[in-house]
């Protein structure tokens, strides 16, 4: 019920190259435009539906690219459970790496208001999460949300810079392949367990597309995170048969593998003196 319950699927999730409409929204996150908590909150919880704190971020010049919601199967929880939305700052809508505001919420206790830095990187559609090591922006469900929700939202921008740095340096750092090949056990490792791995670190390290051939952290670590968060890599099971690697599809895995390949990043750049 748990893993269910953290998943969402093709028809909970929307990107664009423009910014969503509330009919987007609408007909794909509904939990986006609840107005009621979910009946197991106390009466203390404040509950500011998630389309009145978009609106005034979108007044401030945010607006949403991406859009998914938690699947349930309790249909009573559908408008209240977990979803995020990556926003873009005017300005900052394109680009080969797109800095991203990622809001994450839900009105059944599963989460408080969450801001976390990203990144979007154009040649592969794929939205990038940064480490803990800048930290995140939570706000519990009381007081005045809205106002906290949007100095939150500013303090993540803050957090750009330094982001740009730690990408700079990696793209600087050249990996031999005894460290690529570590980055990638260590992936695997954190994405399938120890008892059994389905892909080999080569498979992870393969590049999808030429532009990310190069031997640089940066490249190195987009390889990995692209193959393990989008799947598809052939593999055996545990039964010694061909299978494929599935998409990570909930938001809790995504948000999780995400900041722990960041880290993993991060660390060999420590221990390269970067």
């Amino acid at each position: 019920m748990t893993r269910l319950a953290s998943r969402f699927g093709a028809a909970n999730v929307i990107r664009r190259d423009r910014p969503l409409t509330d009919d987007e929204l609408r007909l794909t996150v509904p939990s986006v435009f609840s107005e009621d908590k979910h009946a197991s909150r106390s009466a203390r919880y404040t509950c500011i539906p998630t389309i009145t704190l978009l609106d005034s971020l979108r007044r401030e010049g945010f607006q949403p690219f991406f859009a998914c919601q938690t699947r349930v199967r309790d249909p009573a929880r559908r408008e209240h459970t977990k979803h995020m939305l990556r926003l873009r700052r005017e300005g900052q809508i394109t680009g080969q790496q797109v800095p991203e505001i990622i809001l994450l919420n839900s009105h059944d206790g599963s989460s408080s208001y969450q801001m976390l830095p990203g990144l979007f990187r154009q040649v592969c559609q794929n939205g990038l999460i940064c480490g803990e090591t800048f930290g995140e922006v939570r706000v519990p469900h009381k007081g005045d949300v809205v106002s906290q929700v949007i100095e939150g939202a500013y303090e993540v921008l803050g957090i750009f810079d330094r982001v740009e740095e730690k990408r700079e340096a990696m793209q600087s750092l050249i990996l031999p392949p005894p460290a690529q090949q570590a980055l990638a056990k260590a992936a695997i490792t954190y994405r399938f367990g120890e008892e059994h791995q389905p892909v080999t670190p080569a498979q992870v390290l393969s590049p999808r597309r030429w532009q990310d051939e190069n031997h640089d952290l940066w490249t190195t670590y987009q390889r990995v995170q692209e193959n393990l968060i989008k799947g598809g890599l052939t593999g055996r099971n545990t039964a010694n048969r061909r299978m494929q690697t599935r998409a990570v599809r909930g938001i809790d895995g995504d948000v999780k593998l995400n900041r722990a390949l960041w880290v993993m990043a991060e660390t060999l750049l420590s221990h390269s003196g970067g």
